[in-house]
């Protein structure tokens, strides 16, 4: 890993958490991802299953976890099962963890290596009533492929058809959504990468950079500060790219004159950042460009200060909705028979602003969270308005990461540079 290990307190609090709300005398069972074939005979970089990294901070492949809670042996209420390590495979792969290292990485004590975990298992099961299993069910997932918890859970209904069985995911929706002070402290180290690398860039950017080579600066200087890379694949639209939400392709010119949007953020041991800015490419706001990266930025600190314990997201968006209609009747956006003749269904405001403002953030980037129950104190979300105007051929998004607390928001990103007149003193120089 670059990066330095976690604090294991981090995994045995969130273990905690979930046993806590099983049902009594149940087993719960977690798989890692897959590793998937990419052409020939080469593998894709593996990725952890997201909730098996939150219960043990474990990055290897082919490793589980069980919880067993009232199991009468003490000893197997917590296991983590390794792939046993092989000397020859070691020799093309590289080292696998041993029992020690699985110890101090997760908090779990008894480690157990996969190919005797069968036989160990079976008894548990019998001593148990409910199983519960896990499952992706981020609202947003479109894998159709049949991934190694589906096909787990169904060799298990098959060899124990009489037990209960009952979804982890359901209870990891509502934990996970709420970051404990353990967690923020990691997920702050990558919004302090990403603030660094911002500000290189500011540096870095003038007339005639092409879009790849910004890229290839974020990309370097994660790398350079023990990140494990981009938390996703960086947006870097100049121009009239910027009003492509998804805009990847990263291989035009940046020109003179033109804005160019940002939309990129580090991971650090699997937590996440997420950073929206737009700034000039000649470092020098045009007097409309300015104009419309303000409003943008009032959107910005008003949905922030909305956004509080109690809120749902429906109701947010639609206070956000009516703070954009203002914001772009007043900068010549919208008229106000617009507004009046708007479809309720389809808000005028929508023709500049077109997606989502806020998204739960953490191991995930469009992570784990209600999107229908309340906004309760520990989650942290995204707060990201745009404007984007095609008779202007202009795009901007502004986008922070706040954690949201009983005693108000704190800005995660509150260091990044924001403001028309920060940003242009920073790329001067």
């Amino acid at each position: 890993m670059k990066y330095l290990p976690l604090n294991p307190e981090i995994f045995i609090q969130n273990r905690k958490r979930f046993v806590d709300r099983l049902e009594k005398n149940s087993i719960a069972i977690f798989n890692s991802n897959d590793e998937f074939p990419a052409n020939g005979d080469a593998l894709f970089k593996f990725k952890q299953n997201a909730d098996l990294f939150w219960l043990t901070g474990i990055e290897q492949e082919d490793s589980m976890l069980v919880l067993f809670p009232n199991n009468p042996d003490p000893k197997y209420r917590e296991v983590l099962v390794l792939v046993r390590p092989n000397e020859l495979k070691e020799k093309w792969d590289g080292h696998r963890l041993r029992a020690n290292e699985g110890t101090a990485i997760s908090g779990i004590t008894t480690i157990v290596w996969l190919d005797v975990l069968d036989s160990l298992l079976q008894t548990w099961i019998h001593l148990a009533d409910t199983i519960y299993l896990n499952s992706n069910e981020n609202d947003r997932k479109a894998n159709l492929i049949a991934t190694r918890d589906y096909r787990y859970a169904e060799s298990l209904k098959k060899r124990y058809p009489l037990h209960q069985y009952k979804r982890s995911a359901k209870i990891l929706k509502e934990l996970r959504g709420i970051k404990t002070p353990l967690e923020i402290e990691v997920m702050q180290k990558a919004m302090d990468i990403t603030n660094n690398t911002f500000r290189r860039l500011l540096k870095f950017i003038k007339p005639g950079v092409m879009e790849y080579e910004i890229e290839a600066e974020i990309y370097h200087s994660f790398l350079s500060q023990c990140a494990a890379g981009p938390a996703y694949s960086s947006i870097i639209a100049s121009g009239d790219n910027a009003r492509t939400l998804h805009y990847v392709e990263n291989n035009k010119e940046c020109k003179d004159g033109e804005l160019i949007l940002m939309d990129f953020g580090a991971e650090y041991d699997y937590y996440n950042a997420d950073l929206t800015r737009t700034i000039p490419v000649n470092g020098k706001f045009g007097r409309r460009q300015k104009t419309v990266y303000n409003a943008c930025l009032h959107l910005h600190q008003y949905a922030a200060s909305i956004l509080k314990p109690g809120i749902t997201l429906t109701d947010y968006t639609d206070k956000v909705g009516e703070e954009a209609t203002q914001v772009f009747l007043k900068i010549g956006l919208l008229k106000k028979s617009d507004v009046k003749n708007e479809d309720k269904e389809n808000r005028a405001y929508r023709q500049y602003l077109y997606h989502g403002i806020s998204h739960h953030l953490g191991i995930d980037v469009h992570d784990l969270g209600s999107r229908t129950e309340p906004v309760k104190a520990g989650m942290v979300f995204t707060i990201e308005p745009g404007i984007y105007i095609e008779e202007e051929k202009m795009g901007i998004r502004i986008e922070n990461n706040y954690w949201i607390t009983r005693n108000g928001n704190k800005d995660l990103m509150k260091d990044i540079p924001i403001t028309v007149e920060d940003i242009e003193t920073l790329m001067k120089k």
